[in-house]
């Protein structure tokens, strides 16, 4: 490939990149036959490169692909600057559906039948508004609060289920099903005493043994229902079973467990994790990642796991984050392998770390 060396000012989007670019890494930061976008000019400033080799041939005549990106890079600049608005829409359409939900509970506490078509009609919405507005699953456990954190807990349960189904390439009738079970998945918690399910201590093994039934219960209120499929059904009462036999309530393992729970489990115990709860602080999205693709291996069904990172791990160049020593910083290169880890420009020093190599450190939070 013939190759010239560009002065980083005079890089023109669309061009190519003729050598793998590496900067005091194991990997390259770009890698040969790269498009320039302006994201990936974004990191060459980073890590002050000023020179960058690029493939001859694609040096010229490329005002009409620039003329496109261009248009992109703008619609994404607007769409930053409007980032407040769409989250603060998104919080008001969540916020409603806790409501909403939260009555539904206490309506089933008091033995009324569970509305499936009104439980579909509350998830939806907010599934498709999240798959758009991407940046809310990296903030979804910060919405949740203790107070009605049942309905908190279920609507986002709900909501990342569908968008696991979708990333997992599921019908759209599948994912309305997905998203729908996901919700439903903790409905028999209303048949649990509620002594027990707001005791503000660590709960006994005996108030434990009662809290299991919540997926006995739960499959009970909705195996009645037209509007469900037998397979979601099944989900439901499977999605605190683990693929090693480890869960509950039967001990399944492997491929006794429903894809379907599996992807509902997966869900449920990230959210569940990130969330501030009565007797425990809430932990670090990203922290809980780790944790569940590492800690989890052998629990979890690996792909769903990965889907899950994509929604909520992989973070954009510029992405402002809050760090575990307290720093601030921006996200200035992904690694392929672990998008959680990135390279971060600390604000103060300008210094660049890499958190895939510095594992004492971790990502805190997304500074919205």
């Amino acid at each position: 490939m013939s190759q010239t060396l560009i002065n980083l000012e005079e890089l023109k989007l669309g061009a190519i990149i003729a050598e793998d670019i590496l900067v005091n890494t194991n990997s390259p930061i770009i890698h040969k036959e790269s498009k320039v976008t302006r994201e990936l000019i974004q990191v060459l400033r980073a890590f002050n490169i000023t020179k960058v080799p690029v493939a001859l041939e694609n040096v010229f005549n490329r005002s009409e692909e620039e003329i496109k990106k261009l248009t992109e890079d703008k619609e994404v600049l607007i769409q930053k600057e409007e980032k407040t608005i769409v989250n603060t829409s998104f919080v008001q359409l969540y916020k409603e559906a806790v409501d909403s939900f939260y009555k539904e509970f206490v309506s089933w506490e008091a033995g009324m039948k569970v509305d499936v078509a009104k439980l579909r009609n509350i998830i939806m919405p907010l599934v498709e508004k999240a798959m758009i507005e991407k940046q809310v699953f990296s903030l979804l456990n910060m919405y949740s609060m203790m107070d009605k954190y049942i309905a908190h807990h279920s609507i986002a349960v709900g909501i990342i289920s569908g968008a696991i189904a979708k990333k997992l390439n599921f019908s759209s009738g599948q994912i309305t099903q997905m998203a729908t079970a996901g919700l439903m998945a903790d409905i028999g918690m209303a048949k649990v005493d509620p002594k027990i399910r707001e005791k503000k201590s660590a709960l006994t093994e005996s108030d434990f043994s009662e809290v299991k039934k919540h997926t006995i219960y739960s499959f009970q209120m909705i195996k009645d229902s037209p509007l469900l499929k037998p397979e979601m059904k099944l989900a439901i009462f499977q999605h605190h079973e683990r693929l090693d036999g480890s869960g509950y309530p039967k001990s399944d393992k492997m491929n006794d467990v429903s894809v379907y729970a599996q992807i509902i489990a997966v869900a449920d115990v990230y959210h569940a994790m990130t969330s501030e709860r009565i007797y425990r602080a809430k932990s670090s999205s990203f922290k809980v990642l780790e944790m569940i693709r590492e800690e989890g291996f052998g629990q979890f069904n690996i792909e769903v796991v990965n889907k899950l990172i994509e929604l909520v791990g992989s973070l954009p160049i510029s992405t402002s984050v809050l760090l575990s020593s307290g720093e601030k910083g921006e996200v200035v290169f992904l690694h392929r392998d672990s998008p959680m880890r990135p390279m971060i420009r600390l604000s103060d020093s300008g210094q660049i770390i890499d958190l895939a190599a510095k594992r004492s450190i971790h990502i805190e939070s997304v500074i919205s």
